[in-house]
């Protein structure tokens, strides 16, 4: 089976590029499936289902959501084997811009928008600095100028990685994408592998539950400013 991690920044277009490259993936006749992670809600297993694409719903809840990608992707992939899907999408968005959700030897995409601001490669972490493509929307709202200073920002932040320009409303280079998901990533299972890089550190007082503000109240990993 096929494997690839997408992630990004929320309303980045993920849904909405992987729908355009399976698309052009029909007439091979692919048995595609898409797990998709959010936190509270997601509506995408429509978008999905009105295309005929077979997906799953996880939801973190009051979990880190990439936590709990990394503690439900192995068997995500077994239930893929298990149903005898060719492709495997893990669509998943990094709210916290420090996600990690890319795991070594697995094809990995990061979508990210031209209107997020040319600084924005430079704040987002492993999610786009560890992918392998880069796919960058919503140019048409943008100027060509524009355009390129973006790009330029995303090769900085990830020289190595390829980059892709596509339109999620008309599918615009929605080609190039789908021949990445049709070639991604051979795998017979997960376990064992590994991530690409660390998850961001856990465990504080907050992270179980506390609500009350207060030194007295912060403990376990704990990190401080050191302010005048």
């Amino acid at each position: 089976m096929r494997f690839l991690t997408v992630s990004g920044p929320p309303s980045s277009g993920k849904t909405s590029v992987i729908l355009k490259a399976l698309e052009v993936l029909k007439p091979k006749a692919l048995k595609v499936g898409v797990m998709k992670f959010d936190c509270l809600a997601t509506n995408d297993d429509r978008l999905y289902a009105a295309h005929g694409i077979d997906s799953k719903v996880g939801l973190s809840g009051s979990l880190c959501p990439d936590h709990y990608f990394v503690s439900n992707i192995d068997d995500c992939v077994d239930w893929g084997i298990r149903h005898g899907y060719d492709v495997l999408i893990s669509e998943s968005a990094g709210l916290c811009n420090r996600c990690s959700p890319h795991i070594k030897n697995c094809t990995a995409v990061c979508v990210i928008d031209n209107l997020m601001g040319i600084d924005t490669p430079k704040k987002i972490g492993p999610m786009l600095k560890m992918a392998d493509v880069i796919v960058i929307t919503k140019g048409d709202i943008v100027s060509q100028a524009e355009r390129e200073i973006f790009a330029l920002k995303v090769r900085q932040a990830n020289p190595l990685a390829t980059i892709l320009h596509v339109n999620g409303m008309t599918g615009q280079g929605a080609g190039q994408l789908a021949a990445i998901i049709e070639h991604a990533t051979a795998v017979e299972s997960l376990r064992g592998a590994m991530l690409r890089v660390s998850m961001p550190s856990a465990l504080c007082s907050y992270c179980l539950g506390e609500t009350q503000i207060g030194k007295e109240k912060q403990k376990g990993n704990v990190r401080k400013m050191i302010l005048d």
